[in-house]
């Protein structure tokens, strides 16, 4: 299996990566990471427009701009780390997102101008933690399960949180571990 792992997490002793690799070691098959703070994954401009479009109306699968779009269609799973952190998920999650969501490469149309995928992922798994509540998860795992259901269809999601890890009267460790409990339940049904 052929599993791409977006980590979104930037803190050495971050809780969520912690998350992510104790669902990770647990996989079988080639885990291949993409960081996008640290490949410096930047947003979409018009020059970078302008090439990704030329690239694709060439068909130029290959070309650096699509990297990122290439790799995550050819997935067998896609495993997101990202924190809950300023009400939201991190900026460069968003920015990767952009340059993943390209027309003809992870998602197409029909003649009817209905959006189908081109993903062959048959699950993305999402990661996350919080130190206070998550009171909408449309600014996170809501919003990747959207593009899922709707663009690259891939029917599975799935859904590991833990929250108000940093709040007075919560035992962090405790609840990662139930957290960690929750993915090991999940992993063994999949067997």
């Amino acid at each position: 299996m052929n599993i791409l792992f977006v980590n979104c997490c930037v803190r050495k002793q971050s809780r969520t990566y912690r998350l992510a690799q104790h669902f990770l070691q647990q996989l079988p098959g080639e885990i291949t990471e993409v960081n996008p703070v640290k490949e410096k994954i930047h947003g979409l401009d018009e020059e970078t427009l302008i090439i990704r479009d030329k690239a694709l109306a060439q068909q130029e699968l290959d070309h650096p701009v699509l990297k990122w779009a290439v790799q995550f269609a050819k997935a067998d799973m896609i495993v997101i780390a990202a924190p809950y952190w300023d009400l939201s998920f991190p900026a460069s999650l968003k920015t990767y997102i952009e340059r993943v969501n390209c027309v003809g490469v992870t998602f197409a149309y029909d003649e009817a101008g209905r959006p189908y995928g081109m993903c062959q992922a048959e699950k993305l798994v999402y990661i996350t933690t919080a130190g206070g509540l998550i009171i909408d998860d449309a600014y996170g795992y809501g919003y990747l399960r959207a593009l899922c259901d709707n663009f690259y269809k891939i029917p599975e999601t799935v859904y590991f949180k833990a929250e108000n890890l940093d709040m007075p009267d919560t035992d962090a460790e405790a609840v990662l571990r139930e957290t960690k409990n929750e993915i090991d339940r999940y992993l063994r049904t999949k067997d």
